[in-house]
């Protein structure tokens, strides 16, 4: 078997690993009888090796939409070797020159925002933003303003506030009692459209966001301090917004004061086509969370963007605990940005974002052929190369196709080696989405063959 690594005694690792690894989001009784864990080595492009040697075409790039630049990049890794000799960690409340170089980057990619707060996950980037909106409430509203609104089916993270904005009820469940202060909005599913909005159709957009403002004027606008919402929803069901919807957010925010809070933790450099998913939608935030694609997983980092504003509001030394009173102690790890900048010059060197476009319209294409042959796929949407096809049992009532049989197609899939995704266990009777976000070097053959994977899951599972 030809394959680019050399694994002395496989049983050992993958015993190791059962015997004291904890994974993520895995029910471990099968490992003691049934199953190994999978162990993935070795990844170069879009490609992936596991322990056994059996390739894999990366659909989803990381497995959580993270490897946006793909595999072995070796002038990644050579500048975080290299920061790192150098000067690998000091606390937050100084400064580096990695961390001041893709600040000023990054913000010239974001017209409009000012300022990087480092951390090092998506989770806590948007824990930074909650506690800038709180404290903000209480040093110019006297703490009245510090509800934060969140929208169903929306995913922010996996601490215990995050998931207290967490629009997903399964991937909430067995952890609350949650945080006070959170309240829930409707989504912006078309294809699902709530009737008490009218349902979808023309309008439906301008309708989705009012029942926004509906909500905080039934909350009281003098209580509500934010709105967090992703510019698409990912592991919701991958949920493009609607003609309008975003326009009208933003002028609902501006009328009742209320920070917009863009968690661009999946979409964010480069995932839709631009460098962040708002930007497709001419908005202009107080607050932008990112992560994953800031340094397509070759370091760990994240960070909470504001605009000059909301900046300001901290800087008041007449307060002694006027300031963002707040620390990450890995955000002061000098590996983030030092890969950070190196990822974005890739996707500046190498076009990606030009090819992220067209490899987005291309996929959807293929996702449209897919619908026509296969009545199963209810739904196809996406933007850029993040894409969606919605699985049902039946396409005229639109009931959702079992979880059960839309994680067999995901299996069978990684049986033909083409990793995919779905929605898990978040959303109850709606977990039925599948999820693409191939890297953004996918090219068409890449794209076939996936597209060729998915046709050959869909025809043997619905057989």
């Amino acid at each position: 078997m030809n394959v680019p690594f050399q694994v002395n005694d496989p049983s050992e690792i993958i015993e190791a690993d059962r015997a004291n690894v904890w994974h993520h989001l895995i029910q471990h009784k099968p490992f003691e009888t049934a199953i190994d864990p999978r162990i993935i080595v070795e990844g170069k492009g879009m490609k992936v090796w596991d322990i056994t040697g059996k390739e894999h075409l990366d659909a989803v790039s990381g497995g959580v939409w993270t490897v946006n630049v793909g595999y072995g990049r070796e002038r990644i890794a050579d500048a975080v070797r290299d920061q790192l000799v150098k000067m690998n960690y000091f606390a937050g409340t100084a400064g580096s020159i990695p961390g001041a170089q893709f600040a000023k980057k990054l913000i010239e990619k974001m017209p409009g925002m000012s300022r990087v707060y480092y951390a090092n996950s998506g989770s806590e980037a948007n824990e930074k933003a909650f506690k800038m909106i709180r404290q903000i409430a209480h040093t110019r509203y006297g703490g009245k303003k510090n509800k934060i609104l969140y929208r169903d089916r929306d995913y922010h993270g996996t601490t215990i506030a995050t998931l207290s904005a967490g629009g997903q009820d399964e991937r909430n469940a067995l952890y609350g009692p949650f945080t006070p202060g959170f309240v829930r909005v409707p989504h912006c599913l078309e294809y699902r459209a709530q009737d008490e909005l009218g349902g979808g159709g023309e309008g439906y957009g301008v309708r989705a966001a009012k029942a926004i403002e509906e909500i905080i004027l039934r909350e009281g606008p003098e209580t509500v301090g934010g709105l967090c919402l992703e510019p698409v929803t990912a592991g919701g069901g991958v949920i493009t917004p609607p003609e309008d919807y975003w326009e009208t957010v933003q002028e609902i925010c501006k009328k009742y004061d209320v920070l917009l809070h863009i968690d661009e933790v999946v979409c964010g450099v480069g995932r839709t086509g631009t460098w962040f998913g708002y930007q497709q939608y001419g908005i202009q935030p107080d607050l932008v969370t990112m992560a994953k694609g800031v340094a397509s997983g070759y370091a760990a980092i994240s960070c909470c963007v504001t605009t000059e504003e909301v900046f300001e509001m901290f800087k008041d030394d007449s307060d002694p605990m006027g300031y963002f009173r707040d620390i990450s102690t890995f955000g002061g790890c000098t590996a983030g940005p030092a890969a950070a900048l190196e990822n974005m010059a890739i996707i500046e060197e190498e076009g990606l974002l030009e090819n992220t476009t067209k490899m987005g319209e291309y996929f959807m294409g293929k996702l449209g052929e897919l619908m026509e042959k296969h009545q199963v796929i209810g739904d196809v949407r996406g933007k850029g190369l993040f894409c969606g096809a919605e699985l049902v049992a039946d396409r005229e009532t639109r009931e959702p196709l079992n979880e059960a049989l839309v994680q067999k197609v995901v299996g069978h899939c990684m049986q033909q080696g083409i990793i995919i995704g779905a929605t898990n266990r978040s959303l109850p009777g709606y977990n039925n989405t599948l999820c693409f976000s191939p890297a953004l070097i996918s090219t068409t053959d890449d794209l076939d063959h996936v597209a060729a994977g998915v046709d050959a899951a869909l025809t043997d599972v619905m057989s």
